[in-house]
C-alpha cells in the first residue's frame, strides 16, 4: 500500500511551489485571501520575514539547521514556506514549529498557544487565609 500524497485543493506540493502568488491567493480560503492582497498587509516585517523563511529553506536544503525567530503570528503560511522551521512568540518564548505541506493556508499563531489550561488548586487547609488560622486549644 503506498502513501497518500499531499494536495492541497486538488494541487500537489511541486504544482503549488510553481504557482505565482495571485494563483495562490484564488486557494486561500477567503479572510487569507483579502488579507493577502490588501496593500496595507505587506509591511516591511511580513517581507522580511519572507525573505528570512526563503533563506532558511535554502539553507535547509544544503542540509544547515535554520530556524527563523518571528513575532508575527498573524503571517499566513504559503506554499513557499513548507520545510522551513519557524520559532512563533507566545508572550513568553519562542515555541519551536516544522512547517508541514498540511499547515498551508493557517497562520503561525495557530502552532504556538499564547494560553495555559487553568488548573486549579483543591479546596482545603491553606486555600484561603482565613483557613490558615488553627486553633491552639
Amino acid at each position: 500500500m503506498s502513501a497518500r500524497k499531499f494536495k492541497y485543493r486538488g494541487f500537489t506540493l511541486d504544482e503549488l511551489k510553481q504557482k505565482s502568488m495571485d494563483e495562490i491567493l484564488e486557494l486561500l480560503p477567503s479572510r487569507r485571501r483579502r488579507s493577502l492582497s490588501r496593500q496595507e498587509f505587506w509591511t516591511t516585517r511580513r517581507k522580511k520575514l519572507l525573505e528570512n523563511i526563503r533563506v532558511s529553506v535554502e539553507a535547509i536544503e544544503r542540509g544547515e539547521q535554520v530556524t527563523v525567530r518571528t513575532h508575527i503570528r498573524d503571517m499566513p503560511i504559503l506554499p513557499e514556506m513548507v520545510g522551513a522551521t519557524v520559532g512563533i512568540y507566545n508572550g513568553k518564548d519562542f515555541i519551536t514549529v516544522e512547517i508541514k505541506p498540511q499547515m498551508i493556508g493557517h497562520i503561525l499563531g495557530e502552532f504556538s498557544p499564547c494560553t495555559k489550561v487553568v488548573r486549579h488548586g483543591s479546596p482545603g487547609i491553606g486555600a484561603t487565609r482565613s483557613s490558615l488560622y488553627v486553633p491552639l486549644k
